[in-house]
Parts: structure tokens; sequence; C-alpha cells
């Protein structure tokens, strides 16, 4: 990557310049930023190592930038620096360094852009997770397409990635879902029965009760709406069934986990919950007030305290949270990831205080919030509610728009902003569409690949030594050739910052640049040596791009 080239040159011409005398001798590290200007008449890159060093340089920045400038002017990497401003240098490289790294984008190939910056980290991702209490709707899947990008990001990022989905199948929730359920059995079964307010509703409900019924027949005829066995049984039916919906959609939508962890199983039967209340105890960090067991979480951040365990002796949620989280950092997990939707962003604080209680690092937790989506249909909005049972399920807008425009769209924006779906847009095969914008770059691409072999030129049988990566030397192609180079960078900025939408930023951008380039210029000319130029700046753009859509998990089509 170019700015480590540039910060390796800069450590070696201030040795060079203490060397010579014309530095003083310090103790310590060379500390800078290479940066990108905002305006291109600075220059491609930039380093405020000048400034920076000014104190233990003991001399005026402006003097350091031109003693470094001179040493620099040296290397053909720069064509020019310039000593800016305060002290700020500007360099601009030579057009040889962006044509000679085209030829190692296509060394690697599909590795393009991998880095290792997540070497030895362990990563256990828990997303979508949402309660098997009915279908996944769109705003899941919103969370969904931002949790798997996460995990494909930062494998190629380098880390040690392990996904997990989190089954709330314990609680007050549970015996609503199985009290549905019930209830629509009873009807099916020919008993007249009032639908109380506050239960679930959805069509999915009068599903699984007519299953019930071909499983049990009238065995519950006589059942009380009240009864907990009976309930209990119908909870676990609805919950499994609603389960393997979810699992078979978020398959279709290419989401993979590697364990999907039961609340009721993991935490509660084993009695984990109450080991680490226990733990708590004695740590004092819990006090009894009411009957209940509250957590000090006002001295960890929170604005209040908070119970743990009802006065009824029924565990929280917040202390299943709690205990969630410890025994992932028992599994041997380095760093945890939530996405979580936006309307939990007060839980944050308050567990994160908790880890921090009971002595870990509450940065091993990160929990990127994601807000909700607005879908939209000739300009009207869509309802998102599950319990009153109106809402666009995940698989209806896949079986709608489609897999690849579903993934993309949903990553079009930072997940902690509202996101307007418009199914319109989504469906136009044109500009306005960024999905079909993007993948019919890396289309147009093959077909002058197909173009090209009609001729009698194959690129992929040219050896890379036999093309003359400096005809590539139009202001345009320079561009693309930089915008290739920086992938990796996007890459590295994407992964530490747990941003996947600025893959798609970068992919909609470079395909702006390939559609204007397309337009303008021929890839095969009468020029051989300048078409096999082209063809590898083209086949260098397919890449990325494919390499791109592949962390988005979405397909790079041959043909549109």
């Amino acid at each position: 990557m170019i700015q480590k080239i540039i910060h390796n040159k800069l450590i070696e011409a201030i040795d060079k310049a203490v060397q010579n005398g014309d530095l003083p001798h310090f103790e310590g590290e060379v500390i800078h930023q290479v940066s990108t200007p905002r305006h291109e008449a600075h220059g491609d890159y930039a380093s405020n190592v000048a400034m920076s060093m000014a104190k233990a340089f003991k001399m005026p920045p402006k003097k350091t930038g031109e003693i470094l400038k001179a040493i620099l002017s040296e290397d053909p990497l720069f064509s020019r620096i310039d000593v800016a401003g305060p002290g700020f240098l500007n360099f601009f490289i030579s057009d040889s360094y962006w044509q000679g790294h085209l030829k190692t984008l296509i060394s690697d190939g599909d590795n393009y852009g991998r880095c290792d910056i997540g070497r030895g980290i362990s990563v256990l991702l828990e997303y979508v997770s949402a309660n098997p209490t009915g279908p996944l709707h769109v705003g899941h899947g919103r969370g969904a397409a931002i949790g798997d990008t996460i995990r494909r990001l930062l494998k190629f990022a380098g880390f040690d990635v392990k996904t997990e989905y989190y089954i709330n199948d314990a609680g007050n929730q549970m015996k609503m879902l199985g009290k549905s359920v019930l209830i629509r059995y009873l009807n099916a079964c020919g008993r007249s029965m009032t639908f109380p307010d506050g239960l679930y509703r959805g069509d999915y409900i009068k599903d699984i009760a007519l299953k019930a019924q071909d499983i049990y027949g009238d065995k519950f005829i006589d059942s009380s709406t009240d009864d907990s066995e009976v309930i209990t049984i119908f909870s676990e039916l609805a919950v499994n069934e609603i389960l393997e919906g979810i699992k078979a959609d978020l398959k279709g939508f290419n989401c993979a986990f590697d364990n999907w962890f039961s609340e009721k199983k993991g935490l509660h039967d084993t009695g984990f919950i109450n080991e680490v209340i226990e733990d708590m105890q004695k740590r004092g960090l819990v006090y009894e007030k009411d009957g209940a067991l509250w957590f000090r979480s006002s001295e960890w951040g929170d604005e209040k305290d908070r119970v743990v365990r009802r006065s009824t002796g029924e565990n929280t949620y917040f202390a299943a949270d709690i205990a969630y989280h410890i025994h992932k950092i028992k599994r041997g997990y380095r760093l945890l990831i939530d996405i979580w939707g936006a309307d939990h962003h007060g839980y944050v604080p308050r567990l994160k205080g908790a880890l921090s209680a009971i002595g870990l690092k509450a940065d091993s937790l990160s929990v990127l919030l994601v807000q909700f989506v607005n879908l939209l249909e000739d300009g009207q909005l869509k309802g998102m509610s599950t319990r009153a049972g109106e809402f666009i399920t995940l698989k209806e807008l896949i079986d709608d728009v489609g897999r690849d425009a579903a993934r993309f769209m949903f990553l079009t924006k930072r997940s902690d902003t509202h996101l307007d779906f418009d199914l319109d847009i989504v469906k136009k095969q044109g500009q306005e569409n960024p999905v079909y914008y993007v993948q019919y770059a890396h289309a147009r691409l093959s077909s002058v690949f197909k173009k090209a072999r009609e001729r009698g030129i194959n690129i992929d049988d040219i050896s890379p030594d036999a093309i003359d990566c400096s005809l590539l030397s139009k202001g345009e192609e320079i561009d693309i050739l930089k915008a290739l180079e920086a992938f990796q960078k996007t890459i590295e900025g994407a992964a530490s910052n747990l941003e996947p939408h600025n893959i798609s930023y970068y992919l909609t951008d470079l395909a702006s640049r390939l559609h204007s380039y397309y337009n303008k210029y021929r890839f095969l000319t009468d020029d051989k040596d300048l078409s096999f130029a082209r063809l590898f700046l083209a086949k260098g753009v397919r890449q990325v791009i494919k390499n791109g859509l592949s962390i988005l998990g979405v397909s790079a089509p041959d043909n549109m």
C-alpha cells in the first residue's frame, strides 16, 4: 500500500538526514500521518512529519520539510514534492508507480486487497438474533446483510471470525407465543375463542396451529389457555417451526452461521445465569432492594442501577445478556461484535459497564446499531409490526427484487442511519439503481473480453511482461489506476472501523469511473500494444469489482 511505502521512505530520509548532520539525533519513534489531501492540487498524499517532529528536531517545520524534500526528490517514486503551508510535505506520485501496480493486482487475482491486520485476533460476531416469534422481516434483513458482510470483510482482513445467532427462547415472550398458537389451534379444532390483544397475530401463527392440529389432533381441545404445560408444548413447537424458517431465509440470503446459541439451553437450563449473579454478589456488585437484586450499573457509566433478579426470583433479560457475553469470553474470544437494532442503544453502556465491573475490558465488546428500514413502493411506506402481523418478510423481499439487489441496497448507507429502500428504484436497470450500476460494470468488461476473443485476443494468455502499462497515460486511466490501488486501504479502513458500507461506496465510485472511461475510449484499437494495455486495465477493474462484490455477498455477473 502506497501510504506504507511513503512512510518507510520518510523514515529512511530522516535517518539519512541525521547521519548527514542535517537533522539532529533524537530519541523515540517518528510519529506522523500520511493522508490524502482534500484537493488534487495538493498532491496524491501528504505528511505532517515536519510539524509532528518539530520538538524533536528543534527546528522550524518548513526547514525540516525542505531537508526531507531534497533527499526524497531523488526517488523515482515521486514526480514532485512540495513543502506547503506550515510544513506539510505534499507528494505527487509518478505515473510509473500506478502503472506498475496494475501488474501486482493482476498477479494477486482473487487475493488482491487481502491484508493481515486481524492476524491472531479471534472474533465472535453475533448478528440478526431476531426473537423466534415470527419470520424475519425487512428490518432484520438489513442487520443480516451488514453482519454477513462484516464476517466476509474481517476474514478478508485476516481475522479469525466465528458467527453466532442468539436464540431468545426464554421468558414471557415464549409464553405469549405459545398462547397465541394454542388459541389458533383451539379455533382450528372448532372452539370459538377470542384472540386477546398483545398476542402474535400473523398468518404464520395460524399455519403453526394447523401443524399442531396435524400432530396432536384434538388432544388439547379441552385445554385452558392458561395451562402453562400446554403453552410450553405449543411454544416449543412454534419456536422450532419459526427457527427452521429463519434458517432457510438466512441461507437464501447468503448468510452463514457457525453456531446457534439457545438462551434457554445454554444459560437457563445450565444454571449459568445464577452462577454469574452469585459471582457478582461475591464481588459486591449487586445489592438487594424491595426484594430484588440490583446491579450497581450507575457506578459503571449507566444512568441508573438495573435489576438482575426480580422480587419473584425470576432473572431479567439484562442478567441473561451479562451471562451470555461472559459465556462468549469464557469460550476464548478476544473481540466480541454484536449487531443490534437501534432501539437497543440504551443497553450498550450498561452491558459494557457490567463487563468492566467483573474485570473484563469494555472495549472487548463492539456494538453496531442498525437503524430502521423504510420500505417504499409507489411512494408509500409499508408496515413493519411483527406482533400485529403486518410486515414484509425478508423472503418476500428476496423473491421480489433478488438477493443481490437486497443485500447491496442494505449496504448503501451507514448502519446507524435510516435507510429508505425504494422498491421502484431497485427494480430499474439504470444508473439510479446502485447494484445494477456496479454489476453492469463487471458485465460490460466481460463483454469487452468476449469481443477481444472474437478478434483472436485473449488477455489471459498474454504475459504481463508483454504489456506496456506506460501506455496507460490518459488522465482517466491514471485516476482508475489510483482507485484500484486504494482498494486495500479501503479494506483495512472498513475492517478496522466495522464500516462495510464503505465497500459499496468504493465500488460505486469505481464503476462510475469505468462507465465514463468506456463511453469515451475504445479498449480495442488499431494499436495492438495500446489494446493490450487497456485490456489489462479492464482486467484489473473487473478483478477488483469481483473481489469487492464477493465481500458484500453479491454476485459478479458476466451477462446482464
